[in-house]
């Protein structure tokens, strides 16, 4: 019986290769989500190892309940972790409402930073959601002093969709039609 990451597609840029999260991810995610600079603009404080536990099952559970999800995303020619990218559906109490609409998402660990592997594993995430989402549309949440995220969407085909609040937090909705 396949385990619950080989269903996973793998993903393909030049220099990233997206898969699917193992057991074996936890230490990297871990220490990626622990450094108070990753997470800035993502909750505002680090990540405990049982709040990225939490996540990393999260992730599965995406594509096994939903059939997308993150992948890792690894350097193909080092194997190394430069972080995580996807989409999800987190059923967020916001307004606009985002239901029923993937909302994407990217992080990077700190040594990935600067070198493009944001734009370049998002480009190919946003691929993928061509070829696989039926007619619409997917989101991205980013608070309003992440510029760098914002370049990223900005770069991937993202555009405005409306500014609002979340969690008492100032944030950009962009949006993005598949094609």
């Amino acid at each position: 019986m396949p385990g619950p990451t080989e269903s996973i597609p793998l993903v393909y840029s030049e220099r990233l290769i997206l898969r699917g999260h193992q057991v074996a991810d936890l230490a990297e995610c871990a220490l990626m989500w622990a450094d108070p600079q990753v997470t800035r603009f993502i909750g505002g404080r680090p990540f405990t190892v049982e709040e990225v536990w939490a996540r990393l099952l999260r992730y599965v559970g995406h594509w096994a309940l939903l059939g997308f999800g993150y992948w890792v995303v690894e350097e193909r020619a080092t194997g190394r972790f430069v972080g995580e990218v996807g989409f999800a559906d987190y059923q967020r109490s916001i307004e606009p409402s985002l239901a029923d609409t993937p909302e994407i998402g990217w992080v990077l660990a700190p040594g990935a930073q600067g070198q493009g592997f944001a734009t370049e594993a998002v480009r190919a995430a946003v691929a993928w959601a061509d070829s696989h989402f039926p007619a619409g549309r997917t989101v991205c949440l980013i608070d309003v002093a992440n510029l760098p995220s914002i370049r990223v969407a900005e770069k991937c085909g993202y555009s405005v969709w409306q500014r609002t609040m979340y969690k008492g937090e100032a944030v950009i909705l962009f949006e993005r039609e598949n094609k």
